[in-house]
């Protein structure tokens, strides 16, 4: 297995995404996932199949499958579940042709009893027959929405990923799951951060509007150069930083909840589906 890292993925691995991928590749969700499966891509899916939904990934045992459910229903906004996949079975059928779960992520994160091990390409030789694999929607879903109402995303300019923050805010626990909630930043002007509530109130499939702006120490955020998880960027003169519940946020629970075994997308190494964003939007 990789080292760990909590280092920005963008940085030492965006020559692999301008690289590795053709043009159809980086428009078609299928020809990425293949391209994903055949190890030809190992970098955050920012900025790849626009329109397309993306995912965050859970792979719990199945003890803890219902457990985590009642988390996920507690915590919508972090938490917003589009597929659960029965015991054993890695394919989300529900989101695409052919979605395997053991293959179609850039990156996977392997936890054990709540620490972080080690970072892998693909689970096949891991997998096992009471594994239960979760996709909650992803911020990158609305973020095309935000692209296409004329609202600049500076992460997505520079290709780099989204910037990631534990906060002070709890989530509700449900069983052995708790812990902070996790938010993903976007800085913009008032005007476009007025907007962006509006955009984003539209797909609370994928997380709905913000949950904060302005002050980042009003949600414990201690220094906004340093995310927890993905790419810092520069907030200008005029820009407020938005704040976005994550998807994140369920791997903080699972440190506290220390399950023997789980996986996790990298952040920002999403599930790619054949599901079309303008699908979840509430009207």
């Amino acid at each position: 297995m990789n080292a760990p890292p909590d280092r920005p993925l963008a940085a030492d691995l965006s020559a692999d995404l301008s690289a590795g991928l053709s043009a159809l590749e980086r428009t078609d969700a299928r020809a990425l996932r293949l391209a994903i499966r055949a190890g030809r891509h190992h970098a955050h899916t920012v900025g790849l199949a626009p329109g397309r939904v993306q995912g965050n990934l859970v792979v719990l045992p199945q003890a803890l499958a219902g457990d985590f459910m009642r988390f996920c229903q507690r915590n919508p906004k972090p938490c917003p579940l589009l597929a659960v996949t029965e015991p054993g079975d890695p394919v989300a059928r529900e989101l695409g042709e052919d979605v395997d779960l053991r293959t179609d992520v850039p990156r996977y994160r392997v936890w054990r009893e709540g620490v972080l091990e080690g970072e892998v390409d693909d689970l096949r030789a891991l997998w096992r027959d009471d594994w239960v694999g979760f996709v909650l929607g992803c911020s990158f879903s609305f973020e095309q929405a935000l692209l296409d109402d004329g609202i600049p995303l500076r992460h997505v300019a520079e290709g780099r990923n989204v910037a990631m923050y534990r906060t002070s805010i709890p989530t509700s626990p449900a069983g052995r799951f708790s812990g902070p909630l996790v938010v993903s930043m976007r800085p913009m002007t008032a005007a476009h951060a007025i907007r962006a509530v509006q955009v984003t109130s539209r797909f609370p499939s994928v997380h709905g509007a913000p949950v904060h702006f302005g002050d980042p120490a009003a949600i414990g955020i201690a220094d906004l150069s340093r995310p927890d998880y993905g790419d810092a960027v520069d907030i200008l003169p005029g820009e407020v930083p938005v704040f976005w519940a994550c998807g994140v946020t369920p791997q903080a629970a699972l440190i506290v909840a220390r399950p023997e075994v789980c996986v996790t997308h990298a952040p920002g190494c999403m599930l790619v589906t054949d599901r079309l964003n303008t699908e979840l939007a509430a009207f």
